[in-house]
């Protein structure tokens, strides 16, 4: 074997390299990586040694330890393709206040109630806190159990004494190893904890949630490895002045990554909402100019959403304003440079505003027609009719292009009352007790509304 060379790892991500260089590979942060005393160069053969278990044939694979538990809350289970399945690891994020920790104490109870003991071990709140907020939700059962815990190894001794089905750790970045160096909550103490805990999980099939803090940007605190460590990972996102919650996985080794749930959070805790399409439309008696409904596609779910646009004149000395809210910025500039050239609607000299209603994000093309119209319903002061949706991608050039999942997305108008429905040509048939109109370009669009 080669003699010992100097290495050099990364602070924030734990990256080890051979020679220092000023930006981590890994992490892309500048200045980080600093010397950690001396590596052994790799051995150029590896012996065979024991295995943990034989192979067997695939077919031979038994399935029972891997299917997934429903919690008995519809919107989670949802979101994780059925419910928990034993030995997962699971990383929870979000901003504080938003109800991670309420909604996760709502899952321990009825884990508790249906499949074993749950253990919820916080490292921010005494145990005393956390009961006070299972008496206001009602989630208090005698096989769900707290402890208040910041050592790795205490964490680990109420594990093997309650030996629960489900492990809830709030959150991961309060809790230290001492067998580790590194301050707490840095990336070494958050790597190791969440190794130890991956590591128990698999052994004893037991399903693990560690809550994580998210930084000031929205993304998920600690190494970039701590993703690659779980086998889901959730978002937790809600605007602090609105009561809907959405819940989001962005990694699922055991179901779909783009499915998404809906919460309410309220005095009773965070409740579920199964049709959450009247949260993101207005609910009027008359029609307005500025507004179009469309239908998005979260996961396999259509949702109703409303777009609204005002168009107002400028007020001179500079460049007219354009603010979104919602929306993604670069597609509604877009969307509006398309609907003055293509669409003849004068909008140099105004100001533009586009949001979406409820706190929704829309970011899929499908909704550039509903936009479109939006912003040239408020140019020209007029409302389109009543019982309208619109559908459909629009290029620079003007043309209207189809979407997947129309068939889904007009089956869901047309349920919640929609009549009429503007959407690109060879669209399919129409449901029953609505009417599809064709629209090839926008200015065609335009000529049938305006």
């Amino acid at each position: 074997m080669k003699s010992a060379r100097p290495s050099h790892r990364c602070s924030e991500c734990g990256y080890a390299s051979s020679k220092w260089v000023g930006r981590c590979p890994e992490c892309q942060a500048w200045g980080t990586l600093a010397e950690s005393g001396a590596v052994a160069a790799p051995l150029r053969a590896v012996s065979a040694g024991p295995v943990t278990a034989p192979a067997r044939p695939i077919a031979e694979v038994e399935l029972a330890g891997a299917r997934a538990v429903p919690t008995g809350i519809d919107e989670f289970d949802r979101v994780l393709g059925g419910g928990l399945v034993p030995g997962a690891v699971l990383l929870v994020a979000g901003e504080p206040g938003v109800g991670k920790s309420t909604l996760l104490l709502e899952v321990a109870h009825r884990v508790a109630a249906t499949n074993g003991p749950a253990l919820v071990v916080s490292g921010e709140e005494s145990a005393a806190q956390v009961r006070l907020r299972a008496e206001r939700i009602g989630a208090l059962h005698p096989a769900l159990y707290l402890a208040a815990e910041t050592e790795l190894s205490a964490v680990l001794a109420h594990v093997e004494a309650v030996n629960p089905s489900l492990l809830i750790l709030d959150s991961v970045q309060t809790v230290r190893s001492p067998a580790v160096d590194g301050t707490d909550g840095g990336a070494t103490q958050v790597r190791a904890v969440a190794s130890a805990l991956s590591a128990v999980a698999k052994s004893r099939g037991m399903t693990t949630i560690l809550v994580g803090h998210v930084t000031k940007d929205g993304a998920i605190a600690g190494p970039r490895t701590l993703e690659h460590l779980v086998d889901v990972v959730i978002s937790f996102d809600g605007e602090r002045h609105s009561t809907l919650r959405l819940v989001r996985a962005t990694k699922n080794r055991f179901g779909p990554a783009d499915e998404i749930g809906c919460f309410e959070i309220g005095d009773a805790g965070v409740v579920g909402v199964p049709d959450p399409s009247h949260l993101f439309v207005s609910r009027r008696t008359a029609p307005v100019a500025g507004s179009c409904v469309t239908v998005t596609m979260e996961g396999s779910r259509p949702l109703l959403a409303e777009v609204q646009a005002l168009v107002a004149t400028s007020g001179g000395g500079g460049s007219p304003r354009r603010a979104v809210s919602g929306l993604d910025a670069q597609r509604v500039a877009m969307v509006n440079a398309v609907v003055e050239r293509r669409g003849g609607v004068k909008l140099g000299d105004a100001d533009v505003f586009a949001a979406s209603v409820g706190g929704v994000r829309i970011a899929e093309p499908a909704a550039d027609l509903a936009l479109a119209l939006a912003i040239a319903s408020a140019a020209k002061d007029r409302a389109l009719p009543s019982g309208t949706i619109a559908l459909g991608e629009v290029g620079l050039s003007g043309e209207i292009r189809r979407v997947g999942g129309t068939g889904r997305r007009l089956a869901e108008a047309a349920r919640q009352g929609y009549k009429v429905a503007l959407v690109p040509e060879d669209a399919g048939s129409a449901p029953p007790g609505m009417r599809l109109v064709e629209v090839p370009d926008l200015g065609s669009a335009f000529a049938r509304l305006f």
